[in-house]
């Protein structure tokens, strides 16, 4: 089995990120570290390590969804001393890690997994996996400002990707609105709403893919079904 595939299976993360950590020479096999991409193992008798510690396939997989409150960082160690989401499960007997990731002031739906392929499979830009995020901002939005948004606004000359925008309701003092991207740079829908002079006063995701954030509490996790796990692995 390839190394980076090991790692992902075995839940230290996601593919794309195992890769990164073979090129850092953070990993070790049999006592060595092994910083080639291509490096194939043994799975049944390789010793792989990372961070001092032995990897191991796990048993069984674990698929969570989450509210992730604002206020909570996404990363299982913070180096500012932050609240991670992390400290928001009840059972931490198993090791999980976040699929993507949501900013400190975003709250919405993430995913906990120790499956690194299920995570490829929702992350990887070549799979297009839509994100539904809605969007609060004062006052009300120009036909001038949405079109700016779904072509893609343009920022320090670079254009940044496409968004479908739906506004929602108007109050008489701010907007909703539903915003849906594909890529998911860093802090990309904050960055677009930027561009055209707009802060967002509440950005939170209700959606990735076909799975819904629903009646889920802040803070809160929940299995997700087998049918949400399945529409990401077709």
């Amino acid at each position: 089995m390839r190394l980076n595939k090991f790692l992902s299976t075995a839940g230290v993360t996601s593919r794309r990120k195992c890769d990164e950590l073979i090129k850092d020479g953070k990993i070790y096999v049999n006592g060595k570290v092994q910083s080639n991409l291509g490096t194939v193992i043994d799975e049944k008798k390789d010793v792989v390590e990372y961070l001092g510690e032995r990897v191991n396939l796990p048993s069984s997989f674990i698929y969570l969804k989450m509210h992730k409150p604002k206020g909570y960082a996404c990363t299982a160690s913070d180096e500012k001393g932050r609240k991670t989401i992390f400290d928001l499960l009840e059972d931490k007997s198993v090791r999980l890690f976040n699929v993507g990731r949501l900013d400190y002031d975003t709250e919405g739906l993430i995913f906990l997994t120790n499956d690194g392929e299920f995570a490829n499979s929702v992350i990887h830009p070549k799979f297009q996996i839509e994100k539904e995020y809605i969007v609060t901002v004062e006052g009300a939005m120009k036909e001038s400002e949405f079109a700016v948004l779904r072509k893609g606004a343009v920022i320090n000359g670079e254009r940044m990707p496409s968004a479908r925008v739906t506004p929602i309701s108007f109050d008489g003092k701010v907007t909703k609105l539903s915003v849906v991207i594909t890529e998911g740079q860093n802090h990309q829908v904050r960055r677009m709403f930027e561009a055209i002079g707009r802060d967002i006063k509440l950005l939170k995701r209700v959606r990735i893919g076909s799975v819904h954030l629903g009646n889920l509490y802040r803070g809160k996790t929940k299995p997700m079904t087998a049918d949400e796990i399945a529409s990401f692995l077709k």
